[in-house]
């Protein structure tokens, strides 16, 4: 028997705080089991929040000072979380932590996700990896997505895929046996990003969308971008939206409209993606599970079933595969897979940061 403790760190690119996740691994004739000991999220501060929003603006010595800044939050929301659930720092092997996300170019050879792994080693006394994403984008990768890996070995008796709606929309999928994974569209960043017009963090429920009409040559203007016909490994980024979502809409439509036409993009591309591979079944998770008018759409088209777990298990599925890829990093086996990402060779990817004392 093989076991190990990883306190996993979430940070999306929604921007809406941070998920740990406090995982017990346990290796027994040969399986991966999983006990998920404590959760928390915790909000991102107001001056940490707006400054990631305009990251895009900042000059190299911004960027670093933002790099300490984000790993001493980290740390500090770690200990909180670490006193406040009681748990022994000596039981902890690792911290395996996502980092945020700034820039994602893997068609420029690089990826970049911030909260300096080696301030949250000194600053919680544990060892820390982060940084899963570049090496995988070296050997010719997307760097993305990394949570199939997670999805198969963890939970693959709950569904035949596993899609998570975040900041984009992600899934995981086997076709002759081999794992598949990429993004399929934008999810809760334009969302979010409109419902900010009307004076909202996000729109509960989608009841801004719900009340807005559907503007049907934006609709097709979004279902046509090029990325939708793109096969194989593919990913999004921010940058993406910037140059080719954001500028197909009119400063002088509604925001309920968008709102409504963005809700009716997304559940088109997921449909469409469902079914177009012959899915039997899809295990969803992620913030956007919980907008029920998205959902109610989505539920509408596809023709399996939709498998919703837990409420922590939507909320913390992807803390709790990243506490799953350190675990396979402390062991030295691979945590990418070749076939999602589209890189050379699956690898053992990840930053080993020790606290020094």
């Amino acid at each position: 028997m093989l076991k190990k403790e990883i306190i996993g760190l979430m940070s999306g690119t929604s921007l809406d705080g941070l998920d740990m996740a406090h995982v017990e691994f346990i290796f027994i004739s040969n399986k991966v089991n999983y006990k998920l000991m404590k959760t928390s999220t915790v909000a991102y501060p107001k001056d940490l929040q707006e400054v990631l929003r305009k990251v895009n603006t900042l000059k190299i010595d911004e960027i670093q000072i933002l790099n300490k800044k984000i790993g001493a939050f980290f740390a500090e929301q770690v200990n909180l979380f670490i006193s406040s659930h009681q748990i022994s720092k000596k039981n902890i092997n690792a911290i395996a932590s996502h980092g945020q996300t700034i820039l994602h170019q893997p068609e420029n050879g690089f990826t970049v996700q911030i909260g300096c792994g080696s301030t949250i080693a000194y600053l919680t006394g544990i060892n820390v990896i982060n940084d899963f994403r570049s090496l995988d984008v070296i050997a010719g990768g997307q760097g993305a997505p990394l949570v199939p890996i997670g999805d198969y070995d963890l939970f693959e008796s709950k569904a035949d895929s596993f899609l998570n709606i975040g900041g984009f929309c992600n899934i995981s999928l086997k076709k002759d046996n081999v794992i598949h994974a990429f993004d399929i569209c934008p999810g809760n960043l334009p969302l979010n990003h409109f419902a900010g017009e009307l004076g909202h963090d996000y729109d509960p429920n989608g009841k801004l969308a719900k009340q807005g009409n559907i503007n049907n040559v934006l609709l097709k203007t979004l279902n046509s971008l090029a990325f939708y016909s793109k096969k194989g490994a593919k990913s999004l980024g921010t940058e993406w939206l910037d140059k080719n979502f954001y500028t197909k809409f009119d400063k002088d439509e509604n925001p309920k409209n968008i709102l409504r036409t963005i809700c009716e993009h997304i559940s088109n591309q997921i449909i469409n993606c469902l079914n177009e591979n012959q899915l039997n079944s899809v295990f969803m998770t992620g913030g956007g599970v919980r907008n029920k008018f998205l959902m109610s759409l989505i539920r509408d088209g596809y023709k399996g079933e939709i498998v919703v777990p837990n409420e922590e298990t939507i909320d913390f599925k992807e803390a709790i595969v990243f506490a799953y890829l350190g675990y396979k990093y402390l062991l030295n086996e691979s945590n990418t897979l070749s076939s999602v990402t589209g890189a050379k060779r699956s690898l053992c990817s990840g930053v080993f940061h020790k606290p020094g004392y």
